[in-house]
């Protein structure tokens, strides 16, 4: 850790700059104000997102990710947390909280509205966070924080709002709370939580190694952001462990079904999707297939799966009949 911080303060030397710094401080300031504009735009972004997350639309929640103002109050929590200004870090706090209740009462009060039944998998995707997430979290924010301090490259930050989604977590916490889906809150939550950590600590990095803020002054709010951000890595790691067993589990039984299996050489596979939700997990199978398959086949097929890959799975299989068309035969008169 010594080796570290003489390695930061290297960087730093000779460049920390008087008026830089006074316009960085002034421009945090504004950012952590939670004042009409930054409400009216969680307001909007997150009825976009919410709508986007129940008609199960991606192209609808990105919209709502590039409004969402979240982005700011944290990049000024980052900084005014490095410096020790206690009012910064203070008002952008209060922001992001405020921003955040919001957020999650109209996504609870839509999801009661709306009272769907079951989620798309658009929400089911915000509901298992990992390792990978926290790493754009860390990179989205290197970036932001670096956008901030280089006017040049302001113009990637649609991108980084895009690539972190700050709001669409928390659309998912209120969804999951409006339903009385603890799993599926919880789940969100931690993905919040990844995303806010990450960018607080990668920002502060960034204005680290920028020098605007020295070393000395610096250590101790780093040293909480590194703890704060570790203790997540044991849930994201397990996560991230569970979902390479389920690649690694969905490749065997592919695997298994197309060339071990006497039905699967008479159809062809046209897609598959797994549900890891249920229990036991549902393998949805899409087929072609000439002739009929029966429930016996199809339960043939589960028993085989369960002994191959050493875990019960119910199989459901779409089956789609192919008939075969031709022209008549030509009869000469």
């Amino acid at each position: 850790m010594a080796n570290f911080w003489e390695t930061v303060k290297t960087l730093q030397r000779g460049r920390i700059n008087l008026s830089e710094l006074e316009r960085l401080h002034s421009d945090m300031l504004s950012e952590s104000v939670a004042d009409t504009p930054y409400l009216v735009l969680i307001v909007t972004s997150c009825a976009i997102a919410t709508f986007g997350l129940l008609s199960n639309s991606a192209a609808v929640i990105i919209g709502a990710m590039i409004i969402a103002p979240l982005m700011s109050p944290i990049r000024a929590l980052a900084f005014g947390a490095l410096e020790g200004n206690i009012l910064l870090v203070r008002r952008a706090a209060a922001s992001v909280l405020l921003g955040t209740l919001l957020a999650l009462a109209i996504a609870w009060l839509l999801g009661r509205v709306v009272g769907i039944a079951s989620f798309g998998s658009e929400v089911l995707a915000r509901s298992s966070p990992n390792l990978l997430d926290l790493g754009v979290a860390v990179a989205a924010g290197g970036v932001s924080g670096y956008a901030k301090i280089n006017p040049k490259v302001s113009a990637s930050l649609p991108g980084t709002a895009i690539a972190v989604a700050l709001m669409p977590p928390v659309c998912v916490i209120g969804l999951g709370l409006s339903q009385g889906d603890w799993s599926l809150s919880l789940g969100a939550t931690l993905l919040y939580l990844t995303n806010l950590l990450g960018i607080t600590l990668s920002c502060m990095l960034t204005f680290l190694l920028a020098g605007y803020t020295p070393i000395e002054q610096a250590q101790r709010a780093l040293l909480w952001a590194f703890t704060f951000t570790g203790l997540l890595l044991i849930p994201l790691g397990v996560s991230f462990v569970q979902m390479v067993q389920q690649n690694q589990l969905e490749a065997a039984l592919k695997r298994a079904l197309l060339t071990r299996t006497a039905t699967f050489q008479r159809v062809q596979l046209v897609d598959s999707d797994i549900n890891w939700y249920t229990q036991p997990p549902e393998v949805r199978l899409t087929v072609r297939s000439r002739e009929p398959v029966t429930p016996r086949q199809v339960e043939l097929l589960e028993e085989f799966v369960s002994r191959e890959i050493g875990r019960r799975m119910t199989l459901i299989l779409a089956v789609s009949q192919v008939e075969e068309v031709r022209r008549e035969p030509y009869v000469e008169e």
